[in-house]
């Protein structure tokens, strides 16, 4: 089953909530980071051999409908070009809000390895790689720097996709724009809202 629905946006921008609108929309099973902390052993490795420039789309997504969140950000366009026609969805928020959330959440997780058991250190480590290293040149914590990123990334997601094949999507926007881009019908129940900041604290806190 080739991916219908690549995301592209950073994690924390609305990605975990978006992945529980795909599953309901019928976009689903979605890949999104959690799929890889539930199997680190079978997972990270496809990763490291992707940022080593020998990535195996079809075993990573085997069985996935649609992508979003990191690590698959980090790669959407070379994602994308294996599912040519896949549509992208661009999560999105406001540059500093983002980095609010970021800063509190996946950044504090890198800054303090000790929150995780020792099984998962592998798959922080595949994602400071990623994320900290490659996406924001070892500056994480340069808030400035950091929105910097955030903002230039955007701007070319939004250049390198056809306007028709591409959805930027807020959170707040709710059911209605996503659904009228995917062809499907709005739901009646509310759109998911989860992994808010204290949601991701505690979860990772409780994994000792």
């Amino acid at each position: 089953m080739p991916l219908q629905v690549v995301g592209a946006g950073f994690g924390r921008t609305g990605t975990h909530s978006l992945k529980q609108a795909l599953n309901e929309l019928g976009f689903g099973p979605c890949y999104h980071m959690a799929e890889v902390i539930q199997d680190p052993d079978r997972k990270v490795p496809l990763w490291v051999a992707a940022a080593e420039g020998k990535p195996d789309w079809d075993a990573i997504f085997e069985g996935y409908a649609s992508t979003v969140d990191w690590p698959s950000a980090g790669y959407w366009k070379a994602i994308h070009a294996h599912y040519p026609d896949a549509k992208v969805i661009l999560s999105s928020r406001s540059a500093e809000s983002w980095y609010d959330s970021f800063s509190e959440t996946i950044a504090w997780l890198m800054r303090t390895p000790d929150t995780l058991p020792p099984h998962l250190h592998p798959w922080l480590q595949m994602g400071n790689d990623l994320i900290a290293k490659t996406t924001f040149g070892g500056r994480p914590a340069d808030r400035e720097h950091a929105i910097s990123v955030f903002n230039a990334y955007e701007a070319e997601v939004k250049a390198s996709v056809p306007a028709d094949r591409l959805l930027v999507f807020r959170a707040a926007d709710g059911w209605e724009p996503l659904c009228r881009f995917l062809g499907t019908p709005v739901p009646e129940t509310a759109y998911p809202r989860t992994n808010t900041m204290d949601d991701f604290v505690t979860r990772f806190r409780q994994m000792h």
